[in-house]
C-alpha cells in the first residue's frame, strides 16, 4: 500500500511540475539550469534540501547501475518497470525541488543586505 501511494505521489508530482511549466512556471531550461546551483547551495548548508538531494542521487545512481542489468535481462518488462517508476519519481522529485529552489533564491536575493529577517 505504501509503495503504491509513494508512486501516486511521484506521478502527482510530476503532473504539477509538468502543468506548472505549461502555465507560466519555471522553463525546464530553467531548472536544469538551477541544478547545480542547488546542489551547491545544499553543500555550503545554505538550503535546507540536502536529503531530497541525496534520494535524487541515490536513484540516478540506482537507474544507470549496471548491477540493476541482470533483473532486465531476466525479467524483461517486469525488471524494467521499477526503473520507469525510478525515473518517473526521478522526474518528478527534480520539477519540484529545482522550482523549490528558485522559490527560494527569488525569496533569499529579494531580502536587502544588512536587514534583518524574522
Amino acid at each position: 500500500m505504501a509503495r503504491t501511494l509513494r508512486r501516486t505521489a511521484a506521478f502527482t508530482a510530476l503532473a504539477k511540475a509538468l502543468m506548472a511549466g505549461a502555465r507560466g512556471g519555471p522553463s525546464i531550461g530553467k531548472r536544469v539550469s538551477a541544478l547545480p546551483r542547488m546542489i551547491k547551495a545544499t553543500a555550503k548548508g545554505e538550503y535546507d534540501g540536502g536529503l531530497r538531494v541525496a534520494l535524487m542521487t541515490a536513484a540516478t545512481l540506482y537507474v544507470v547501475s549496471p548491477i540493476d542489468a541482470v533483473p532486465e535481462a531476466a525479467l524483461l518488462v517486469f525488471g524494467l518497470a521499477d526503473d520507469a517508476v525510478m525515473i518517473t519519481w526521478l522526474a518528478g522529485s527534480v520539477l519540484s525541488e529545482t522550482e523549490r529552489f528558485l522559490e527560494w533564491e527569488k525569496a533569499r536575493d529579494a531580502v536587502l543586505p544588512g536587514s534583518v529577517v524574522s
